[in-house]
């Protein structure tokens, strides 16, 4: 008896010791997990910027939205994209440019292939269309100033428009960039359009994309960018560079560089007395909010 008295008072003594040494391994792994938690970073929260709290715009486009194709293939732009005609630009200047303005108009025609520049020389611009249009020009880019720089571009397409008018600035030449490399190649260059998201947007990224011809030669590595931020549309001139047996990928600005921004978009070509306009920026009444976007 004696026996099986010690031997059941061994079993509770030894279970109750169990018992409270599982008890107190957990409140020390919860102590510390507690511990843990107080010297954890909360989770990151997302920054705001003025790019991710735009305002939504009704236009938005869809790139699967049947009544965008539809659009797509009856614009002014449809032939260029059937592949029924083939870019060929010219580019002029106001009356008696400056030398800075001639170079940049040079510089422009490196850019963009199949592109020849004539100086006007006071011609009028609605007499320069008709001329352009007989001898298979696609478009019309004039280039305007103000005290020696370069302010301005009209952006014609031809023969049926649109006319886009851009206030150009931050116009940086190739003799001002550092760092910059060899003079471009005659190779056609890739086009790059980011953030046209809008009706708008889209028009004026089908403009820019019907510069240049199909079929981008990528044995040259030039790629001309476009890149809409916040209604300010960038544009760069790189040429990409292949580094530690082609495993890396390096980027050099060639230029000219600048920035466009869009004043009014024009329907057919240019005519600034009877022209009908589709979009028009009114300062006043379209920049009340910084959230607010256009294209």
């Amino acid at each position: 008896v004696s026996k099986q008295l010690w031997h059941t008072v061994c079993c509770k003594s030894l279970s109750e010791n169990c018992r409270s040494l599982l008890i107190w391994l957990f409140c020390f792994l919860y102590w510390c997990f507690n511990i843990f938690s107080l010297f954890q970073a909360p989770p990151k929260e997302v920054p705001k910027t003025i790019e991710n709290q735009r305002i939504y715009d009704e236009t938005t486009v869809n790139p699967e939205d049947e009544e965008v194709a539809f659009d797509e293939g009856t614009d002014e732009f449809s032939a260029y994209f059937s592949r029924l005609t083939n870019p060929k630009v010219l580019i002029t200047t106001s009356d008696r440019p400056r030398g800075r303005t001639v170079r940049f108009c040079e510089q422009l025609a490196t850019v963009i292939p199949h592109a020849h520049v004539y100086y006007r020389r006071g011609l009028a611009l609605k007499r320069v269309i008709p001329q352009c249009v007989s001898r298979g020009f696609t478009y019309v880019m004039v280039i305007n100033e103000d005290r020696k720089v370069p302010n301005g571009l009209v952006l014609c397409h031809l023969p049926d428009g649109p006319t886009a008018h851009f206030k150009v600035s931050n116009v940086r030449l190739r003799k001002e960039m550092k760092r910059r490399g060899k003079e471009p190649t005659e190779h056609i260059p890739e086009v790059i359009l980011n953030n046209f998201s809008t009706r708008l947007g889209h028009s004026i990224g089908r403009l820019f994309a019907a510069l240049f011809p199909h079929d981008p030669q990528f044995v040259g590595r030039q790629v001309a960018t476009f890149h809409n931020q916040r209604d300010f549309i960038f544009f760069r001139f790189h040429r990409y560079i292949f580094k530690n047996e082609k495993k890396k990928v390096g980027i050099q600005e060639l230029g000219p560089r600048f920035t466009l921004k869009l004043r009014s978009l024009q329907k057919g070509t240019f005519d600034s007395k009877f022209g009908e306009y589709e979009w028009v920026h009114k300062r006043h009444e379209m920049d009340s909010s910084r959230r607010k976007f256009h294209l």
